[in-house]
């Protein structure tokens, strides 16, 4: 699973740590400071896997990781103890470098020198290797669980030993669901149209009339073979043809119809009850949260 700075996975992450953000913590090593935390890397549903350590003057500046399990946070203290980590475990740690990101095989290296405390003994002091084992035990980069690891993965109770009250709100949120489709296309009809065109024909009409009987002069006598009067003839035929026009246009889109939905839930909210015996002196301290929405 891949892992991420929590700033680069969240940047507002700080509202969800209730004002107990462990970046820039002084890190110890039972009782000396050998460093501070730099940053934390979180998995893809936002589980704290690690602690980076900024381990200054004490390995050189050197980055290693400390898997969240293996702290103790002090909250009023703002410091963390690196559970039983030595100055060989912390050398034999591979370099944290916030360029490349973490692998499996990082990650395995990093394990493989907490195991062995499990054990009363360190990877670097019983001289194995630090990829050594993998393969025995069962799983590769495609099976591997943190569950497997729950000791360096699982912050113990009995060191962060704390009250939590709790309370009920009601979170408004909404889902974004398709209720249907709007399918607009096109089907072509037919119909039978019929059309009228008057259309004109021309005709020869010959008429012959006779004669008045009238004797003509031997001069206006002109007797001439072949004379021939000619007239055109036209007549008009149907041009009947189809074209396209566009009939009508239609545009497609949607528009946004808005509503309030009202709800209302009952809400629990828990309330510290504190008992005294005798006279002690109590510091119930203050309700930051109720403080901040007074003013």
């Amino acid at each position: 699973m891949p892992l991420h700075k929590i700033k680069d996975f969240d940047p507002d992450y700080r509202t969800h740590f209730d004002d107990q953000d462990v970046i820039g913590y002084d890190l110890y090593a039972d009782k000396d400071k050998i460093g501070s935390v730099d940053d934390l890397l979180v998995d893809d549903t936002g589980k704290i896997r690690y602690l980076i350590i900024n381990t200054g003057t004490w390995i050189l500046g050197k980055k290693v990781l400390l898997p969240i399990g293996r702290s103790r946070i002090d909250y009023k203290g703002h410091r963390i103890t690196a559970e039983g980590l030595t100055r060989s475990q912390a050398e034999a740690l591979p370099q944290y470098d916030g360029n490349i990101p973490v692998d499996y095989e990082h990650e395995e290296q990093v394990r493989n020198v907490y195991r062995p405390m499990d054990a009363g003994t360190t990877a670097v002091e019983s001289g194995a290797p630090l990829d050594a084992g993998v393969a025995a035990v069962g799983y590769d980069r495609d099976t591997y669980s943190y569950d497997r690891d729950s000791s360096l993965y699982n912050l113990d109770d009995t060191n962060h030993q704390s009250l939590k009250l709790y309370e009920e709100r009601l979170i408004a949120n909404k889902t974004r669901a398709k209720t249907g489709e709007v399918a607009v296309g096109k089907r072509v009809e037919t119909e039978t149209a019929k059309v009228s065109v008057p259309i004109e024909k021309e005709r020869v009409v010959i008429e012959r009339t006779a004669g008045a009987g009238t004797a003509v002069a031997p001069s206006d006598m002109a007797f001439q073979e072949g004379e021939v009067a000619r007239v055109e003839v036209y007549e008009e035929t149907p041009d009947i043809r189809k074209e396209a026009f566009v009939r009508e246009e239609v545009s497609v889109r949607k528009e946004i119809d808005r509503d309030v939905v009202n709800a209302e839930e009952t809400l629990r909210r828990e309330e510290l009850n504190v008992d005294t015996q005798g006279t002690p002196v109590v510091d119930q301290g203050i309700d930051s949260r109720r403080n901040s929405e007074r003013v």
